[in-house]
């Protein structure tokens, strides 16, 4: 079973069982070693700059962000 197919099962479930799920699953994140968790963020920042320099997402100048958090604070 592939991790689409998994994800597709998982979010047919009802709400109490998915969020039970979800619970486990960041529990079971709990007990990574510290080069562990090194690694996964690393993977992150890759796959993160992947998709900038792909041009699949677009970074957002961080003043643009900040007014439209401002705005809907308002």
């Amino acid at each position: 079973m592939t991790i689409d197919e998994l994800k597709r099962e998982a979010l047919q479930m009802e709400p109490t069982k998915r969020a039970s799920l979800a619970r486990d699953l960041l529990v079971s994140l709990d007990g990574l070693s510290e080069t562990e968790i090194e690694r996964l963020w690393f993977d992150e920042a890759v796959r993160r700059d992947q998709e900038m320099a792909s041009g699949e997402v677009k970074a957002i100048p961080m003043d643009e962000v900040f007014a439209e958090l401002r705005a809907t604070r308002a």
